[in-house]
């Protein structure tokens, strides 16, 4: 059994033949080493953790990671099992009303993103990434107009959440206002910790 970041350098190594924007493929690459990790040390299938199955799996896998798309062939499932609650459905709506429309990637990226915010640590972690800043620049990059929205910087899964609540008419919180909350630290400030993928200057060389 490989681990996350062994995982993450194959995934690199087998884009080599692809076009694809170095930035885009080091996220999904972040993003599917640690669901397979995941999903190896619990005997479940990837899609589990990468809220992904079938066909549209299969194309993301093959398109930006040609050399393993043997493994997603056998990993992709039937596209009939994954189970999406209605929770994370809509946080793929919200991410999918807001997408930038300039890439195919965008609503996988929603989807995944989506099954993601269901792990419990900070997004930006959970999405294995090395760093907050790779968050927010795949948020702008791909959901332009919803990362504009977020101009006080509210962590990125608090800000998920509470742009679900507003959207289906009734709120998460009761303060008048972000300045005058008791819990202002569990919305905004710094999201401290270690990446989930602790080889930084390997993710660092495609992130650029």
């Amino acid at each position: 059994m490989m681990s996350a970041e062994a995982t993450y350098r194959w995934l690199i190594n087998c884009s080599a033949r692809t076009a694809h924007d170095p930035f885009d493929i080091h996220v999904v690459a972040c993003i599917f080493a640690l669901a397979i990790s995941e999903a190896e040390e619990s005997g479940t299938e990837i899609s589990n953790g990468i809220g992904l199955e079938g066909q549209p799996l299969l194309t993301i896998g093959g398109t930006l990671f040609p050399e393993a798309r043997e493994f997603f062939d056998e990993h992709a499932g039937s596209g009939t099992s994954l189970l999406i609650d209605a929770e994370e459905q809509s946080v793929r709506d919200i991410l999918g009303m807001f997408a930038s429309g300039a890439s195919p990637l965008d609503l996988p990226l929603a989807a995944m993103i989506a099954r993601r915010c269901k792990s419990p640590h900070h997004l930006w972690q959970d999405l294995g990434l090395p760093n907050r800043g790779d968050l927010t620049l795949l948020m702008q990059r791909h959901f332009e107009r919803l990362a504009a929205k977020n101009q006080h910087d509210m962590k990125w899964k608090k800000f998920l959440y509470r742009m679900v609540c507003g959207s289906e008419g009734f709120t998460i919180c009761t303060s008048p206002v972000c300045s005058e909350c008791s819990d202002y630290h569990n919305c905004f400030g710094a999201e401290d910790g270690e990446a989930r993928l602790h080889s930084l200057e390997v993710l660092g060389e495609h992130a650029g």
